[in-house]
């Protein structure tokens, strides 16, 4: 595209323009560093697009955060959530529908998910799965070099240029095969990039990974026979679900792009979700490709939204499982919901990963992974994730075996009828215990180091730990401390005790480490989310300072 003063942006014949560039520059800063590479993908003519999204959406944005606030103020005053009056027309017209599924995400039985390093890219879609979620979200530190080369890695994966060499190893995209549909998870509505400011403000992080990776891509995708396919995180509301449908229709009309080519599955990993699954569905409508099962993030968000209530302090991290209540409700609702509307309704994550030193842990360990994922297809799951490249045939078994079809929208499940108090049912059997303490201090700890450190997929007791399980960790210490839960060893979890064994964790952990770790700031840090006092919305909001490089001497870089 040119770079000229005046730009025409063009597709299929339909023109949008002329912009003028220098105008919409106006204010509009680059903070990060840039290179020949990653120019390539922020040039002129994309940053004039960021610009245009963070002018015409931040407002809404920051103003759908606020009610976020206002809405936790009701819940902390001891007010329960229920389906909304407002939208009950939505949830019971039977007569609309989703869209049938785009190219490449007809059938997804077996997603692979993870960062948007060059090597995690060329290993994903290498592997034996359907589609790939390049995250830059949960399973990644959102440093600037982390989020422009992962736009420059799927940049080149797209374009099949991604082969690599590291040391005497190389990295080469298969060729006998079709490689899975690439899906990219945009940050969630509450993050910002720092690294790039309109008018004074740092744009939003979900803006900057959507319109880069939209803007540079879009049209090879579409030639390519599949299309540009979004993961929508965090989202609280269907209000959020029609700010990413605003997003999606002006990004295609700016481009010339026929509307309803994008679509976003939405992980319904927040406990207001729940309660609005047919309007965000709805709200989304021609953009739809169904709802996700985002597991550990959604148990956060009960504690975390629930965190001033008694009535919903849960055990350690192990006894919540799949099948409790609260858990199991939450997953027939989300597959009833998504098959009455055709759209696909996707499992969760198999966070294990091999354990190679071990076949009797290891096999124990993959036994644990197949349950799951049969729960899973035995539900009416139309696809599931997994982490780990070694996972994907155990799941691929499962789905083959009892899935023959390219997704099951027809099991419609209409056996279930789910209430609000189904949704709230927090009877979870189970005890608080130190060892559940310590591990959380672990989980917490080791995840937030790694962060600091800007890996965001860290792997801990053979598990590969992101965001989620590392607010889930802490979430749950605030909760104990702050409600003076006792342990089975009958000892109140106070501040004291908390902190006393955070600092233990914290040095055991620091001395098998190697030099130049991050312990200490991780603990410096958490120390403050365990004391059931001062409670961070997300860590990573927390964390995000220690990461960035951005101060009000940093210069910008010449666009």
């Amino acid at each position: 595209m040119s770079h000229s003063a005046t730009s025409t942006l063009r597709e299929a014949g339909h023109k949008i323009g002329p912009v003028n560039v220098d105008q919409v520059l106006k204010d509009v800063n680059i903070l990060g560093s840039l290179d020949d590479k990653t120019r390539k993908i922020l040039n002129k003519d994309a940053i004039v697009f960021l610009a245009v999204l963070h002018r015409t959406f931040n407002g809404t944005r920051k103003a759908l955060l606020q009610r976020r606030v206002i809405r936790q103020a009701e819940l902390d005053k001891g007010n329960l959530l229920d389906f909304l009056p407002e939208t009950k027309h939505v949830r019971e017209n039977d007569a609309w529908r989703g869209p049938p599924p785009a190219p490449g995400l007809v059938d997804r039985r077996t997603e692979i998910t993870g960062p948007t390093d060059r090597k995690m890219v060329v290993n994903a879609l290498n592997a034996d799965v359907w589609t790939y979620m390049a995250d830059f979200e949960d399973s990644s530190a959102p440093t600037w070099d982390n989020m422009i080369n992962g736009q420059v890695n799927l940049y080149d994966a797209i374009r099949k240029q991604v082969d690599f060499k590291q040391g005497e190893k190389e990295y080469k995209l298969r060729t006998d095969r079709k490689l899975p549909t690439l899906i990219a998870r945009a940050r969630g509505w509450h993050l910002e990039e720092k690294h790039m400011t309109v008018d004074g403000e740092p744009i939003s992080g979900s803006l900057f990974d959507f319109g880069l990776y939209f803007f540079n891509n879009a049209e090879e995708l579409v030639n390519r026979g599949t299309g540009p396919y979004y993961y929508l995180p965090k989202m609280e509301s269907h209000l959020e679900a029609r700010l990413w449908n605003d997003v999606f229709n002006l990004a295609q009309d700016y481009i010339g792009m026929r509307r309803g080519t994008i679509r976003g599955t939405v992980l319904i990993e927040t406990i207001p979700a729940a309660f609005e699954m047919d309007e965000i569905i709805y709200e989304l409508r021609d953009h739809s490709a169904g709802l996700n099962c985002g597991r550990w993030d959604y148990i956060f968000s009960v504690i975390k939204r629930f965190r001033q209530n008694p009535d919903f302090v849960l055990p350690d991290r192990s006894s919540v499982t799949m099948t409790v209540p609260f858990m199991d409700a939450y997953v027939k609702l989300l597959i009833k919901t998504c098959h009455r509307r055709g759209v696909h309704a996707m499992g969760g994550m198999a966070a294990q990963i091999p354990i190679k030193n071990d076949a009797e842990a290891n096999e124990k360990a993959m036994d644990g992974v197949r349950a799951d994922k049969l729960r899973e297809v035995r539900a009416g799951h139309d696809g599931t994730w997994v982490a780990h490249p070694a996972l994907a045939s155990i799941a691929n078994e499962v789905f083959n075996t009892h899935m023959p079809t390219p997704n099951q929208m027809h099991v419609r499940r209409e056996d279930v009828h789910i209430t609000a108090n189904d949704l709230l049912n927090m009877n979870v059997p189970g005890k608080i215990t130190e060892e559940g303490i310590r591990k959380n201090l672990n989980i917490g700890l080791g995840y937030m180091e790694g962060w600091l450190r800007g890996v965001g997929c860290v792997p801990i007791n053979y598990l590969m730990e992101d965001a989620a399980t590392a607010e889930v960790s802490r979430s749950q210490l605030w909760q104990w401390v702050k409600h003076g839960a006792p342990t089975s060893e009958g000892k109140k979890v106070d501040k004291a005790y908390a902190l006393r064994l955070l600092h233990e964790q914290t040095e055991e952990l620091e001395k098998n480490a190697p030099k130049g770790n991050k312990y200490q700031v991780a603990a410096k840090y958490f120390a403050t989310q365990v004391t059931g006092e001062d409670y961070a919305e997300f860590l990573t909001s927390l964390l995000y300072n220690e990461i960035t490089n951005v101060s009000d001497k940093t210069p910008a870089a010449k666009l």
